[in-house]
């Protein structure tokens, strides 16, 4: 059993690491393009910095195993809205603009009833994933409207955000170092790196699964789900360590939003999947209340206090013990 673990980490940070080279290198090949910094961070970054939750849910599909799939993009979102929004609050209260919390938190749970939908009508099919990345364009068509208008920032915008103030390689740049030809090179050492990730991810996580006598959604919805949604939880502590609590809470709204209309959309196009009938039972629904109980802490305080982001880690860690003893 070790060495699967070893390998599923290792594939892990091979994940994280083909993630970077590759929206570092599409930064770069967009700046030498000529687009807006704006639209750089809204589209390069946005969707970029979800590579490795993307590469996983695809290459899981492609394997034959919709639960790590689905789980991983699933799970994902709610480790995003209990633990990692919980620790960020632990570390400093996030302050809530109740009018983007109303927007953003809204179109996260639009997203999440349209997966349910799509459970109930025959799974993450081609035509479901169709419709998805029509929402994920629709859905950066207006956070470009919104940042041009000069409305409050929106999740997409902080999303980006956190990726940059993380690491400044991604700030797009008026006049970009290097030549266009490096640029392409590391969009693919990143893309082979992501491939080689993802599939050492996936064999050994099914490995696991079966060295554990657990299904593979457990695995997805737990282990690989939390492993994809590190470089989200950095982002979202360094964010709060700075006391940028709203870019904190985009962060982790606009990765929920991506995760279902973007990766979803992907996966559903390109490896069709049905969504494990355990998951539809019960972990997606967790998913739906989770986002309402999170738009409820917030709207009632005007923000996330350390008492309620304790609260959110402490169901994370019950959410995960339970899952696996009732595996």
């Amino acid at each position: 059993m070790l060495i699967p673990i070893l390998l599923l980490v290792a594939g892990l940070v091979l994940l994280v690491i083909g993630g970077e080279l590759l929206v570092r290198g599409a930064v770069k090949i967009a700046a030498f393009l000529g687009m807006s910094p704006l639209l750089v961070g809204l589209t390069v970054v946005g969707m970029g910095t979800s590579s490795p939750e993307l590469a996983a849910s695809l290459q899981a599909s492609l394997a034959g195993a919709p639960g790590i799939a689905l789980g991983n993009i699933v799970g994902s979102n709610l480790a995003n809205l209990l633990l990692i929004l919980g620790i960020s609050a632990l570390i400093a209260p996030l302050a809530v603009q109740r009018s983007v919390l109303w927007r953003d938190g809204g179109i996260g749970v639009l997203a999440i009833l349209a997966l349910i939908a799509a459970g109930y009508l025959g799974g993450l099919g081609r035509m479901a994933g169709a419709l998805f990345l029509i929402g994920t364009a629709a859905y950066i068509y207006f956070a470009y409207r919104q940042e041009t208008s000069g409305g409050p920032h929106g999740a997409a915008y902080d999303k980006a955000m956190a990726a940059e103030e993380a690491d400044p390689a991604l700030v797009p740049q008026d006049k970009p170092s290097g030549s266009l030809a490096v640029a392409i090179a590391i969009v693919l050492a990143g893309l082979v790196v992501i491939v080689g990730g993802g599939k050492l991810l996936v064999d050994n996580a099914i490995l696991l699964a079966a060295d554990l006598g657990v299904s593979d959604a457990v695995i997805g919805l737990t282990v690989v789900a939390v492993g994809t949604s590190l470089p989200e939880l950095v982002t979202s502590v360094i964010a709060a360590l700075r006391k940028q609590s709203e870019i904190a809470l985009g962060n982790v709204l606009g990765s929920n939003i991506f995760n279902v209309l973007f990766i979803g959309g992907m996966t559903g196009l390109i490896a069709p999947a049905a969504i494990p009938e355990s998951i539809m039972r019960l972990d997606i629904w967790l998913v739906l209340a989770a986002s309402l109980v999170v738009m409820l802490f917030a709207y009632t305080g005007g923000r996330l206090s350390r008492r309620e982001g304790f609260v959110l880690v402490a169901a994370y860690l019950g959410y995960c013990v339970t899952t696996v003893m009732l595996s």
